[in-house]
């Protein structure tokens, strides 16, 4: 079963890779070759992130592949706000005792999801460190790479007030805010990851683990017709953590927060636990994963070609993000 496992592994992998993957299968370090790409000026962009403890809920339930995507996506973003395409993905596997089905999962879910992007899963490291991590428990993390022209870097320079920001929608809390979710989902109020509640489709735990969103796909078709002044990708810190990292000096921006309408897991997580509407916003997406910054004459034609996507407000002079409640 061992071998059947490391072999749809193996082939989980190979499945991403393409001509330019130049190591063997085994190496200490991976190769991959950057011949044959046309740009002026090319930039490499990395990033290194994990998925938190959302790794809790996959092994209450026994679902991993969507925290495989989730791992994936959640790096694609990240680089994605600089205008970067993907190339290649490593992961970091810890836990106390390696199960061979988790892993497999996991693979297959990193997989998928960088094949969709055409990236390719390179390498990777699985450490078993029973005195540090709990039995069935583990952690996943990962370090991304992707590339961009100099002259095609988005990094918030251009931002000026007048300027409108886009909200796109979001596919539940991605991979942040779990810590609270849980405490009061499951410990307070004692709900079960396998009930459907009122106002659901899916149970708890499906709602919960519902795979993080990757905006590739969209903001490299958005950016061939639309000048795009700057991208945030809300995560842990929410809007005023994340927003806040690409303004410019002598510009704010000021959201609506009653302009999208909320997924209901957030009502839900709110209602339970009493949360105020700065906490929510804080610790949430508030389902909006990506804001992006435009032009005021653009804001109209990118939510046309983004379904879902809303003008959530406007950039003005000041400094920080300043948000309006719903009342």
């Amino acid at each position: 079963a061992g071998d059947r496992i490391k072999k749809r592994i193996a082939q989980a992998i190979g499945r991403t890779h393409s001509e330019r993957v130049l190591h063997k299968e085994g190496a200490f370090g991976a190769l991959f070759s950057l011949a044959g790409i046309s740009m002026n000026k090319p930039v490499l962009v990395s990033s290194v992130d994990g998925v938190g403890t959302k790794v809790k809920l996959a092994v209450a339930t026994g679902r991993h592949t969507g925290i495989g995507r989730d791992l994936v996506n959640h790096s694609i973003n990240d680089i994605l706000t600089c205008g970067a395409r993907p190339l290649f993905f490593l992961d970091y596997f810890a836990c106390a005792k390696q199960d061979d089905n988790v892993v497999l999962q996991l693979i297959e879910g990193m997989s998928d999801a960088c094949k969709e992007a055409g990236m390719a899963l390179i390498g990777g490291e699985t450490a078993q460190m029973p005195d540090v991590y709990a039995p069935d428990e583990y952690d996943l993390a990962a370090c991304i790479v992707g590339i961009v022209d100099e002259d095609q870097i988005i990094d918030g320079r251009s931002i000026q007030p007048g300027d409108v920001l886009v909200g796109i929608p979001s596919s539940g809390l991605h991979t942040n805010g779990y810590t609270l979710a849980r405490k009061v989902l499951l410990d307070e109020k004692h709900y079960k990851l396998d009930e459907t509640l009122p106002g659901f489709q899916q149970s708890l735990g499906e709602a919960l683990l519902t795979p993080h969103r990757s905006y590739l796909s969209e903001v490299m078709n958005v950016r061939e017709k639309i000048q795009i002044r700057g991208i945030a990708h809300i995560t842990g810190g929410g809007f005023e953590g994340n927003i806040s990292r690409i303004l410019p000096d002598g510009c704010q921006a000021d959201i609506d927060a009653s302009t999208w309408k909320r997924l209901p897991i957030f009502d839900l997580i709110q209602e339970a636990g009493s949360i105020s509407d700065q906490e929510m916003h804080r610790v949430f997406n508030m389902g909006v994963g990506l804001v992006i910054i435009v032009r005021p004459d653009e804001a109209q034609p990118l939510c046309s070609l983004i379904p879902g996507s809303v003008c959530i407000g406007e950039i003005t002079a000041g400094s920080g993000v300043k948000l309006t409640y719903p009342k």
